[in-house]
C-alpha cells in the first residue's frame, strides 16, 4: 500500500473499534453539534449512565465542567479549523453530582470524510487527577521551602506559612505556638502538659471573606482536652479529621465549635511543629470549599510543610535567646544615665540594632577633675559582639585607671584587641568574625579647659562653641582595634570654652545619604538642653537600613569652679612639708572640712611632699581639689615613677606611699612632658561636698 493511500471504511471501521476497546484512555465522539455519538470511559468519576442513555446528548448536558464556556470554544474551534488541541487541562463532573472535581487533560481532532465533509470531533480523555495532585502538593511544598524562613522572627516565620499554604493546601490555616518559644526559651519536650499555653502567631482564610476566628491572633492559652489539637501534641502524630454537627469532640471546644460552623469547614488536618522531640507548636488546616476533601496525600504534604516549619521556628527561637541574650548583656555594659561629672554634663541616644549591634560608651571620672568620654563599637553582632564590647570596656577602664594619655591607652587597647583575637582564632570553627572595632577616647580637663582626643578607626567628633559655631577638628586616625599594621595613634588637644558641646558618635549614626554636616545644623543652637539635642538628632534620622548600633553622646563643658581649687609652689627645702601641711589645714577649714578628713588629707600631703622634696626635681606643687572628692596632687620635675614598697620592721623610711595607699580611698601617678604629679582621694560625704546634686 502507498503511503499516502487512503485506508477503506472496512479498515477505518476496524480502527475506530480497535481504538473503543483497547485503548488505555476515554474516547468520546462528538458530532457537529457537540452531540455524544459514542463514548468509552474508563474513569469511574464520569460514570452517570450507560453509554446508550447518554447517546445523542450533548457534552455539556451530561457532565459539569470548571469552565463550560471555554470546552466549547475549544471543540468548535477544532471543527472550525480543523488544527487539533492537545492536552487541555479540564475539571469536570458528573451532571449534577456532588463531590470533588476531577482534572482530565483532553486532546480533540475533527473527523471528516475523504470528500472533506465534516463529521465531528473525536476527544481523547486522560484522567490526570493524581498526577496534577501531586504537582500540586509539590508547588505547595516548594512554596513553603522557598518563602518560610526569609525572617529571624517566629511570629513572622508563622504567618510566612499561612501565606504560603493558603489557599493552595487549607482555606483557614492557623499556627499556633508555645508561648515559650516565642520568647527565645528552650521547647518543652513531648508529650506537651495540658498545662502549657500556646500563642495563636498566625491566622489565614482565603478568598479574602470575613475571618471568623475562635481566639484572636497573640491570644495566650492551654489546648482544650480532649480534643485532636491536644490529641496531636501528646503523641506527636497528624490527625485527618472530618468535622460535621455530630463531631462529639466539639462540645468541648464551644468558641472553635462555633468558629468552624460559621466558616463551614468540613474538613480539619492537626499536625504537631516539632523537631528532635520538642514541642514548638500545632498547625491546625481546614477545608471549607464542598468539593474539595483532604485524604493522606495532603496529610504527607501537611507533615512535610509543618518538619520544614519547625526548623525554620527553632532558628527563629535561637536567634531570638541570643538575642535577647545579647541585648541584656550590653544593657548592662551601657549605663542608664552616663555618670554627669561637676564639669561635664552628658546626654546620649541610643538607638540599637535589629540584630544586636556591638555598640557602646562610657563616662568616668579621671583623676583632677577631668572627665574621660569614650566611644565606639565592635565587629559582630549577637552575643560574640556583646561579650567582646565588655571585655574592650573592662580592658579600657583598667588602662584608664593608670592615667594613661589618650594615643597610649588606644595604642594598650589595641594590644588588648589583638591578643582577644588570637585567642578567638584559637576557638573552634564557627566564630562568625574575625575582631575588629572602632574607638575614639577623649580627655576633658576643666582646669585648662582642653580636651585632648584620640582615634581608632574612628569618626572624630563634632564640637560646637557657645557662640553658635560647630567645628570638625582635624583629627589624624589611627587603624581600628585589632589592626597589627597601621600608623601609630596619635592624641590631639583641642581648646573648649566653658558651655560648648563636644558630640561623639558611632559612624551608623551618619547613612550615605547624610554627613556631619547634619549633626553641625542641629549643635548649632548648643544652648538648648542636651537631650532636646540627642532628640532632635533621632528625628532627623532616616530610615534606612543600618550596619550597627546607632550611639550619639553628648557632653557640654564647664570651667572648674575657680574657689574649689588651691594651688602653691613649694620651695625645695625640708620645711616646705610643715607650710604645705599648713596651707592644707587652712584651706580645708575655709572649705569646711571634717576634722576627721581634714587631719587624714594633712598626712597624705606630708608624705607626698616629703617624697617630691626626697626623690623629686622642682619645681615642687601642692594642689587641692574639691569636688565630690577631695584630691591632693603634688607635682615635680621628675619623670621617675615612685614605688610602692613594703618596709621591713629595721627599715627608717619607705613607708610614705604605703601610708598614702592606706588612708587615701585611691591614688595613682600622672606623667606630663615635664614631670610627674603624685595624687591621692578621699571620698566627701554629700554635705561637704560643693556639688552634692549632679547637673540635669
Amino acid at each position: 500500500m502507498a503511503q499516502n493511500e487512503a485506508i477503506s471504511p472496512v479498515e477505518g471501521a476496524a480502527v475506530l473499534e480497535a481504538l473503543f476497546h483497547q485503548s488505555p484512555t476515554g474516547l468520546m465522539v462528538l458530532d457537529t453539534e457537540l452531540r455524544i455519538l459514542r463514548i468509552k470511559v474508563d474513569s469511574p468519576f464520569l460514570y452517570e449512565a450507560s453509554p446508550e442513555q447518554v447517546t445523542g446528548r450533548r457534552v455539556t448536558d451530561v457532565y459539569d465542567f470548571s469552565a463550560p464556556g471555554e470546552v466549547e470554544a475549544m471543540l468548535h474551534g477544532v471543527l472550525e479549523s480543523g488544527a487539533p488541541a492537545q492536552g487541555r487541562l479540564v475539571g469536570v463532573r458528573p451532571k449534577g453530582a456532588p463531590g470533588p472535581e476531577y482534572l482530565f487533560s483532553v486532546s480533540a481532532c475533527r473527523l471528516e470524510e475523504a470528500q472533506g465533509r465534516i463529521l465531528g470531533v473525536l476527544a481523547e480523555i486522560l484522567d490526570v487527577t493524581e498526577c496534577e495532585k501531586v504537582r500540586a502538593r509539590l508547588r505547595v511544598l516548594g512554596s513553603v521551602r522557598e518563602r518560610v524562613g526569609e525572617t529571624l522572627d517566629v511570629v513572622a516565620t508563622c504567618e510566612e506559612l499561612v501565606q504560603a499554604v493558603v489557599p493552595d493546601l487549607a482555606d483557614i490555616a492557623v499556627v499556633e505556638v508555645v508561648d515559650a518559644v516565642v520568647r527565645g526559651e528552650e521547647p518543652p519536650p513531648s508529650p506537651l502538659g495540658r498545662e502549657v499555653p500556646l500563642r495563636r502567631a498566625a491566622f489565614g482564610r482565603s478568598g479574602g471573606e470575613e475571618q471568623v476566628q475562635a481566639h484572636p491572633v497573640g491570644d495566650v492559652r492551654a489546648l482544650p482536652f480532649p480534643t485532636p489539637y491536644a490529641q496531636t501534641l501528646t503523641d506527636l502524630k497528624p490527625r485527618l479529621v472530618a468535622l460535621g454537627p455530630e463531631t462529639p469532640w466539639l462540645a468541648a471546644v464551644p468558641p472553635r465549635a462555633e468558629a468552624i460552623r460559621a466558616s463551614g469547614a468540613h474538613s480539619l488536618i492537626t499536625t504537631p511543629l516539632t523537631l528532635r522531640g520538642s514541642v514548638l507548636g500545632l498547625m491546625s488546616l481546614y477545608r471549607t470549599d464542598p468539593g474539595e476533601v483532604y485524604d493522606q496525600g495532603d496529610v504527607t504534604l501537611a507533615v512535610a510543610a509543618a518538619a520544614h516549619t519547625a526548623l525554620c521556628i527553632d532558628n527563629a527561637r535561637r536567634y531570638t535567646r541570643e538575642h535577647t541574650i545579647a541585648m541584656t548583656i550590653q544593657r548592662h555594659l551601657l549605663l542608664p544615665q552616663p555618670a554627669t561629672q561637676t564639669t561635664v554634663e552628658t546626654a546620649h541616644m541610643l538607638v540599637p540594632s535589629a540584630t544586636g549591634g556591638g555598640g557602646g560608651f562610657d563616662t568616668f571620672a579621671l583623676s583632677g577633675g577631668r572627665t574621660a568620654l569614650v566611644v565606639g563599637e565592635v565587629a559582630g553582632q549577637g552575643i560574640h559582639a556583646a561579650t567582646t564590647l565588655g571585655q574592650i570596656g573592662t580592658a579600657t577602664h583598667s588602662l584608664a585607671a593608670l592615667d594613661l594619655e589618650p594615643d597610649e591607652l588606644l595604642a594598650r587597647l589595641n594590644d588588648t584587641a589583638i591578643r582577644l583575637a588570637q585567642e578567638r582564632a584559637a576557638l573552634p570553627p564557627g566564630d562568625p568574625m574575625p575582631l575588629r572595632g572602632s574607638c575614639v577616647y577623649a580627655v576633658y580637663d576643666p582646669l585648662a579647659q582642653t580636651c585632648t582626643v584620640a582615634l581608632a578607626g574612628h569618626p572624630p567628633p563634632v564640637i560646637a562653641h557657645p557662640d553658635g559655631s560647630t567645628e570638625i577638628p582635624h583629627l589624624p586616625s589611627g587603624p581600628p582595634l585589632g589592626s597589627t599594621e597601621g600608623p601609630p595613634f596619635a592624641a590631639t588637644t583641642v581648646s573648649v570654652v566653658d558651655g560648648s558641646v563636644l558630640a561623639f558618635y558611632t559612624p551608623s549614626l551618619l547613612t550615605a545619604s547624610q554627613s556631619p554636616e547634619t549633626l553641625q545644623r542641629v549643635l548649632v543652637h548648643a544652648d538648648r538642653p542636651l537631650q532636646d539635642l540627642c532628640d532632635d538628632v533621632l528625628y532627623r534620622l532616616r530610615n534606612d537600613t543600618r550596619h550597627g548600633d546607632v550611639i550619639l553622646l553628648l557632653a557640654r563643658t564647664h570651667a572648674f569652679p575657680a574657689d574649689q581649687v588651691a594651688t602653691w609652689h613649694l620651695d625645695p627645702h625640708p620645711k616646705s612639708v610643715a607650710t604645705a601641711r599648713t596651707h592644707t589645714q587652712h584651706q580645708l577649714r575655709h572649705w569646711g572640712v571634717d576634722e576627721e578628713i581634714a587631719y587624714t588629707t594633712e598626712m597624705i600631703v606630708s608624705e607626698l611632699v616629703t617624697n617630691a622634696l626626697r626623690y623629686g626635681t622642682p619645681p615642687v606643687h601642692l594642689r587641692l581639689l574639691r569636688d565630690r572628692t577631695l584630691t591632693c596632687e603634688v607635682r615635680d620635675g621628675n619623670s621617675l615613677a615612685p614605688r610602692l614598697r613594703h618596709a621591713k620592721t629595721v627599715d627608717e623610711g619607705g613607708r610614705g606611699l604605703f601610708i598614702v595607699a592606706q588612708l587615701a580611698q585611691n591614688w595613682g601617678v600622672r606623667y606630663s612632658l615635664d614631670g610627674k604629679t603624685v595624687w591621692a582621694e578621699q571620698t566627701l560625704p554629700p554635705a561637704t561636698s560643693p556639688h552634692p546634686q549632679q547637673r540635669s
